[in-house]
């Protein structure tokens, strides 16, 4: 089965003067379910370190995750901004949740902004006229930034039926997306967003 490189958000325990590197048991799940497994990337590495991280790993693509806020963390930065250009690099398929997606929409040159009505919700999402594929036509919603357009080299797949906001991109040469929403997150598991992740990740 195909690697997948997974970011991690980082939690700071005070109390302990730890910082952990952290990810949902539900991504771990909803990859392997897909037919993928997860190498959950450390944020503690340096450049160096990360770049034969990836060498010895050698996954097929890459995942940004959800969780943290953009600039908070520092070191999740730094390893996702690295992360972006391997997947780059090596042409790898990469998929951005929420966090991940904003993240990308950053590194392009994106100022994101806040949103009302985005948090602990559920809402519709309209696929572009010329978007390629299937997306559930309802998502969830964790998320108090986004953007209202695509950042420069990318396409809108979907946006938010209700305010218009962007939903779901892909990049115009690589085969990259970004989803606003967390797939992992659903009660059960959606068979279209499996489909699609399995479709872009090459199973």
């Amino acid at each position: 089965m195909r690697g997948v490189a997974v970011s991690q958000r980082v939690d700071v325990w005070e109390s302990r003067n730890e910082r952990r590197d952290a990810l949902d048991q539900r991504l771990a799940g909803w990859l392997a379910q897909a037919g993928f497994v997860p190498f959950p990337v450390p944020n503690s590495l340096s450049q160096g370190q990360l770049e034969e991280w990836l060498g010895g790993v050698k996954p097929g693509a890459c995942l940004l995750s959800g969780g943290n806020e953009i600039g908070d963390p520092l070191e999740r930065d730094r390893t996702e901004a690295q992360l972006l250009k391997y997947a780059q690099r090596q042409r790898l398929p990469l998929l951005g949740i929420c966090r991940g997606m904003q993240f990308m929409a950053a590194r392009a040159g994106v100022e994101l902004r806040r949103l009302d009505g985005h948090i602990a919700t559920r809402h519709a999402i309209t696929m572009a006229p010329d978007a390629e594929g299937e997306l559930p036509g309802e998502v969830n919603s964790f998320h108090g930034w986004g953007l209202k357009e695509p950042p420069s080299g990318y396409k809108v797949l979907a946006r938010a039926t209700h305010d218009g906001t962007v939903e779901a991109i892909s990049h115009n040469s690589l085969p990259w997306e970004g989803w606003m929403w967390h797939p992992e997150r659903e009660e059960s598991f959606c068979d279209i967003q499996l489909g699609r992740l399995q479709g872009l990740f090459g199973k």
